[in-house]
C-alpha cells in the first residue's frame, strides 16, 4: 500500500529510470553537432582521450554522454546507420504542439467570407516583408490553406497531414504511408514558403503526376491569390520561363535538371529559363534521390566516333567462348590457386555485373581483329568495346532490362518498370546492345553538359521530400544530403496483415502455387495485386493465368499509357492485376473502385481487403515495403506475402553460400517453408545489395564533386559575362596573367636581355594581338630588367586594342568580347568534358597499380581544367584582336596569319539545345555544339596526327 502511495506521488521506479534514461539521451544529442564536424582522424583519436580521461578519475558515467555520441557518429560513418532514439519522438511531440495551435486558430478562418480568406494572402507577404518569420507565419498560413482546401477542394487535411507538412517545411522527409494524402500535404508548406515571393518548386517523378497535381491543388493555390505554373516535357523555352515565375511551379526531377543544365549553356541572359533555387519538395523522394541517382542527367551532341566497330565485335562475341562464375567459387580459386578462366574467353560475373576477357580470349581477339597488341595506346579502346559487347550479350537481357519498340533500344527503368524513351546507357554499352538486336546504331555522342541529382538538388537553398518508404534508406538521406527522415503516423490504424514468406526449392513449384493461389481468391472474389520484378515475368504470370481461366489485367512497361486507370482500379471485386512492382506508383488503389462505390467497397472490405502477392523479393527492402503499402490505405483491411525460391536472382547470387545446406534437404515435389532462420537470410541479402547499390551511387558522387567544383568555376563565369554590361576590365585580367605567363617563358632573370627569346616574344605578339612589328634591335638593347619589358608589352598591347576598339567601335567592341568569350568558355569544357570521359573510362586500372582511383582522377582532372582555363584566356584574346568584320548578311569572315586559317561563324541567337526526351546516361540529344567556332580543314579525332607520332589525333596532341 505504501509502495502504491509512493508512486502515485513520485512515479513508478520504470518512471523515473525511463526519466533518468531520457536526461542523458537528450544531453547526447546536444553532443551530436560537436561529433559530427570532427574528421574520420579526430574521432578515431576520441578513443584514447577517452581512456586518458578514465585513467585520471573520471567515472565511465561521467564519459557516458562523448562515448555515446562517438560511437553514434561512428556507425553513421561505417555502418551508414544512424540511430533515431527519441529525437524522433521529441520532434513529432514538437510537431503535435503546433498542430493543436492550427487547430485553435481554425473556428477563426472558418468565418472569414472567401474574400477575406483570399486577402490573407496578401496580409502573410505584408507581415513577412517586414520581418516575421515563416515560422513565425506557420500556425495562420496553415490554418488559411486547410480552410481554402476544404471550401474548393472538399477536402479538410487531418492532424496526421498537418504534421507532414510541418515537417517539409523544415526541411526534412515526411515519410507518410501510402494513401495518406501527401498531395494535399503538400499545399500546406508550399503555400507558406510562396510567401517569401522567390518561388516553390513541387518534383514529380513523371509528367503525368506534375499535370494531375497541378490541376488537382491548382485551384487551392489560385484561390489564395497564387499563380500556378506547370512545365512539361514538350513546352518550348518561353513556356518554361513562364511557368518558372509562377508562385508555384509542378516539375519532373528530369525537366528541372535539364532546364538547370540549358541555363547554363545560354549566349543571352534574356534566355535564361530556370530562376533561382529557392525551395523545393520532392514527391516519392526516395525514387529520385536514391534510384535515380546512379544516372547522371547529360545533355550531348554527336562525336565523330565511328559506329564500325560495334558491328564488327557483334560478330566476334559468338567466337568466343565464356562461363558464368559465383562469389563461391571465385573465393575457392583463389584459396586453392585455381585459374577459372582456363579453357574460356571470358569470364561473367552477374553479382558484379562485370564480364572481362581472360588471357586466352586476348590472344583469341586478337587474331580474329588482326591486331597485334589489344592493349597497345593506339588500340586500346578495343577493350573497352569487347568488354561492353559481352556485358551486353550475357547480362543484358531483353523485356527485362530493355524493349525493343520501333527499331529502337528503350531502357526499363528496374525500380518502376517504366520505359524510359530517350534515355541511353552510357560508355558504348548501348550500342553495343542495339548490335546485339541487329538494329541501326544511333551514332556516339560526346557530352555537353552534366550534373547528378545530388549535386543538382544541393543547389537549393532549401530542400524537403515526402515518400511512403524512407526510413530505411535514412542514413544515405542524411549523408548525401543532409536530410533528417520523420515517421508521420497513420490517420488510421493500420490494420494491413504482413504473413510469413513462403519458399520453396524451385521456381516452377513456387509459380504454380502463386497461381493457384490467385485463382482460389478470384474465385471469392477478393481483389489481388500481383508484383513482379520485370516485363518478361509479369507476361509470364498472365499466360499462365490465362491457361486456368483468370481474368486480369497486366501493367508493365509495353502497357504503361493506361497505367493510372488499372492502377485506379485493382481494388474491384474479382479485380486481378499483374504489375510491375512500382507500376502505378502515386495512384490511390481505392476499395471498390474508383469512382468510389460505397456497396462495392462494402462487398471488398468483407472480403478483407486487397491482397498483394509478391513474386519474389528485390534488391532493395524499400521496394517491397512500397509494394504492400498498395494494401490497407486509410484503415482498410488488407493482406500481402511473398512467395519465393531458391532460384530466385536474389538468393541465387546474394544468399547461395548461406542457402548450400538448404539445397542438399529432401525436398518434397511442391513442399515449402516458412522460416526465421530463411527470413533473416533474406534480408541480409538485401542489406548486402543495398549497401553495394549506396557505395555505387556514393562513388558517382565522390567523381562528380570533382566536375561539381570546375563545373561552378565555368558557370560562375558564363553568368558575371551575361551580367556584366562592360568585360573590359575581364579582358585586361586575362591580358595581364598571358603577359606574366609569356615573360616566365620567354625571359629569365638569370640570362642577359639579349639571350631572351625576341623571336617568340614577336611571334606571340603577332599571333595573339596583331602586333606586326614590336622593337627594333636598337630599342631591345634599351631593355635591361623584365619589368621594363613588361611595361612595353602593356602599352603595345594597349595601342593594339585601342585601335580593335576605334575600328569596331565601343558597343560593337563590347558585343564581340562577349560573344568570343561565352564561345570559347563552351567550345573548352566541352572538349574538357569529353577528356575527362576517357580519363574516367581507364582510371579504375589505376587500381592494379595500388593507386586509389578517385584521387587519380583529382589530380588529373585538376591540371586538365587548369590548362583548359589557360586555352580559354589564349583563344578569346587571338579571336578579339583577330577577328575579321564582314559586310552584314555574312555567315563568316577570315584571317589568315603564318600558322593556319581560321573561319568564324556568328552565332545563332537560337543556339539553345533542344529539350532531351529524358535523363540521359550517355546521350539524350542529336543537339549541335554550343560552339560554333570552328577551324577548317579540321582535323578528325581519329585521323593520324600531323605531328608524326604514327598515333591518333585524339591520342596525341589532341588530348
Amino acid at each position: 500500500m505504501f509502495k502504491w502511495f509512493l508512486s502515485k506521488i513520485f512515479g513508478s521506479k520504470q518512471k523515473r529510470d525511463i526519466k533518468k534514461t531520457q536526461l542523458t539521451v537528450d544531453l547526447i544529442n546536444e553532443l551530436e553537432p560537436q561529433f559530427v564536424s570532427l574528421s574520420d582522424e579526430k574521432l578515431a583519436e576520441k578513443t584514447k582521450e577517452f581512456k586518458n580521461r578514465y585513467q585520471q578519475g573520471e567515472s565511465l558515467d561521467d564519459l557516458l554522454p562523448e562515448a555515446y555520441a562517438c560511437v553514434r557518429e561512428a556507425a553513421k560513418r561505417v555502418l551508414n546507420m544512424r540511430p533515431f532514439g527519441s529525437k524522433q519522438e521529441r520532434d513529432i511531440k514538437k510537431i503535435q504542439l503546433t498542430v493543436e495551435l492550427i487547430n485553435e486558430l481554425e473556428p477563426q478562418f472558418v468565418s472569414l467570407s472567401d474574400e477575406k480568406l483570399a486577402e490573407k494572402t496578401k496580409e502573410f507577404k505584408n507581415r513577412y516583408q517586414q520581418g516575421e518569420s515563416l515560422d513565425d507565419l506557420l500556425p495562420e498560413a496553415y490554418a488559411c490553406v486547410r480552410e481554402a482546401a476544404k471550401r474548393v477542394l472538399n477536402m479538410r487535411p487531418f492532424d496526421v497531414q498537418l504534421m507532414g507538412g510541418i515537417v517539409l517545411h523544415q526541411g526534412k522527409i515526411a515519410e507518410m504511408k501510402t494513401g495518406e494524402g501527401k498531395t494535399l500535404v503538400a499545399t500546406l508548406p508550399v503555400y507558406l514558403n510562396s510567401l517569401t515571393g522567390k518561388g516553390v518548386h513541387l518534383v514529380t517523378v513523371n509528367n503525368y503526376l506534375a499535370k494531375r497535381d497541378s490541376e488537382w491543388m491548382g485551384p487551392v493555390y489560385k484561390f489564395l491569390g497564387l499563380t500556378v505554373g506547370l512545365i512539361q516535357h514538350d513546352m518550348n523555352n518561353s513556356q518554361r520561363r513562364e511557368a518558372y515565375k509562377c508562385d508555384v511551379a509542378y516539375v519532373t526531377n528530369n525537366e528541372a535538371g535539364f532546364d538547370y543544365l540549358r541555363n547554363n549553356m545560354v549566349t543571352s541572359k534574356e534566355d535564361r529559363i530556370l530562376p533561382q533555387h529557392h525551395y523545393a519538395i520532392i514527391d516519392e523522394v526516395d525514387s529520385i534521390l536514391v534510384d535515380e541517382a546512379r544516372t547522371p542527367l547529360i545533355i550531348s551532341g554527336p562525336s565523330e566516333e565511328s559506329t564500325d566497330k560495334y558491328y564488327i565485335i557483334n560478330r566476334l562475341i559468338p567466337r568466343l567462348k565464356g562461363k558464368f562464375i559465383t562469389e563461391t567459387e571465385e573465393i575457392e580459386a583463389k584459396h586453392e590457386g585455381i585459374d577459372l578462366g582456363k579453357g574460356f574467353d571470358f569470364l561473367v560475373d552477374e553479382k558484379a555485373q562485370t564480364a572481362v576477357l581472360t588471357e586466352e580470349g586476348v590472344t583469341k581477339a586478337e587474331k580474329l581483329l588482326n591486331v597485334e597488341n589489344l592493349y597497345d595506346d593506339i588500340q586500346s579502346e578495343w577493350t573497352h568495346h569487347i568488354n561492353q559487347a559481352l556485358r551486353a550479350h550475357n547480362l543484358f537481357k531483353r523485356d527485362v532490362d530493355y524493349v525493343v519498340k520501333d527499331g529502337e533500344v528503350i531502357i526499363v527503368d528496374e525500380f518502376t518498370g517504366r520505359l524510359m524513351p530517350g534515355r541511353r546507357w552510357s560508355e558504348g554499352l548501348h550500342q553495343a546492345i542495339e548490335a546485339k538486336e541487329n538494329l541501326k546504331i544511333a551514332e556516339e555522342n560526346q557530352t555537353l553538359a552534366t550534373v547528378t541529382f545530388q549535386n543538382f538538388f544541393r543547389l537549393y537553398e532549401k530542400l524537403a521530400g515526402m515518400t511512403g518508404t524512407a526510413v530505411t534508406e535514412a542514413a544515405e538521406f542524411w549523408e548525401i544530403y543532409k536530410l533528417d527522415v520523420i515517421a508521420i503516423p497513420t490517420n488510421r490504424p493500420l490494420i494491413r496483415v504482413s504473413y510469413s514468406d513462403v519458399i520453396y526449392r524451385t521456381e516452377k513449384e513456387k509459380n504454380d502455387a502463386i497461381v493457384d493461389e490467385i485463382e482460389e481468391l478470384y474465385k471469392t472474389g477478393r481483389p489481388v495485386l500481383v508484383g513482379t520484378r520485370s516485363i518478361e515475368k509479369s507476361e509470364k504470370f498472365s499466360r499462365l493465368l490465362k491457361r486456368k481461366g483468370v481474368v486480369h489485367n497486366v501493367l508493365n512497361a509495353k502497357y504503361h499509357q493506361r497505367e493510372a486507370e488499372i492502377i485506379s482500379q485493382a481494388g474491384r471485386k474479382h479485380a486481378v492485376t499483374i504489375a510491375t512492382n512500382m507500376a502505378g506508383r502515386g495512384t490511390d488503389i481505392v476499395l471498390g473502385g474508383n469512382p468510389p462505390d460505397i456497396e462495392g467497397h462494402k462487398e471488398v472490405v468483407a472480403l478483407d481487403g486487397l491482397h498483394i502477392l509478391g513474386t519474389e523479393r528485390h534488391e532493395s527492402r524499400r521496394i517491397d515495403n512500397q509494394l504492400r503499402g498498395r494494401s490497407g490505405r486509410q484503415g482498410d483491411p488488407g493482406s500481402s506475402r511473398f512467395y519465393l525460391s531458391l532460384e530466385d536472382e536474389l538468393m541465387r547470387l546474394f544468399a547461395q553460400d548461406k542457402l548450400q545446406l538448404m539445397n542438399k534437404l529432401p525436398w518434397e515435389e511442391g513442399q515449402n517453408l516458412e522460416s526465421t532462420f530463411l527470413s533473416k537470410i533474406i534480408q541480409m541479402a538485401q542489406s548486402r545489395v543495398e549497401a553495394a547499390n549506396f557505395d555505387v551511387r556514393k562513388r558517382l558522387l565522390e567523381f562528380d564533386n570533382v566536375m561539381n567544383k570546375q563545373r561552378e568555376v565555368i558557370y560562375g563565369q558564363r553568368n558575371e559575362i551575361l551580367e556584366g554590361e562592360d568585360l573590359r576590365d575581364e579582358v585586361w585580367n586575362i591580358i595581364d596573367d598571358l603577359i606574366k605567363e609569356k615573360l616566365e617563358l620567354y625571359t629569365s632573370a638569370k640570362k642577359y636581355p639579349e639571350e631572351w627569346n625576341w623571336q617568340g616574344i614577336n611571334s606571340w605578339l603577332k599571333r595573339m594581338f596583331n602586333i606586326k612589328s614590336f622593337l627594333k634591335e636598337e630599342e631591345i638593347e634599351e631593355i635591361k630588367k623584365i619589368n621594363q619589358l613588361e611595361e612595353i608589352l602593356k602599352h603595345s598591347i594597349t595601342n593594339s586594342y585601342d585601335e580593335r576598339e576605334k575600328e569596331l567601335g565601343p558597343e560593337m567592341m563590347r558585343n564581340l568580347e562577349r560573344m568570343i568569350m561565352l564561345q570559347m568558355i563552351d567550345t573548352c569544357w566541352k572538349e574538357h568534358l569529353y577528356n575527362l570521359d576517357q580519363l574516367k573510362k581507364g582510371i579504375f586500372l589505376r587500381g592494379y597499380g595500388q593507386k586509389d582511383p578517385l584521387i587519380e582522377y583529382q589530380r588529373e582532372s585538376y591540371h586538365m581544367f587548369v590548362s583548359m582555363m589557360h586555352r580559354v584566356g589564349e583563344e578569346t584574346m587571338e579571336y578579339i584582336f583577330n577577328m575579321q568584320l564582314v559586310k552584314e548578311g555574312a555567315r563568316a569572315a577570315s584571317f589568315t596569319n603564318s600558322e593556319e586559317s581560321i573561319i568564324f561563324s556568328s552565332p545563332s541567337p537560337s543556339s539553345t539545345l533542344s529539350p532531351p526526351s529524358s535523363p540521359d546516361s550517355s546521350a539524350s540529344s542529336a543537339s549541335p555544339s554550343p560552339s560554333s567556332l570552328k577551324k577548317s580543314a579540321k582535323i578528325g579525332r581519329n585521323d593520324a596526327c600531323p605531328c608524326g607520332s604514327g598515333k591518333k589525333y585524339k591520342k596525341c596532341c589532341g588530348k
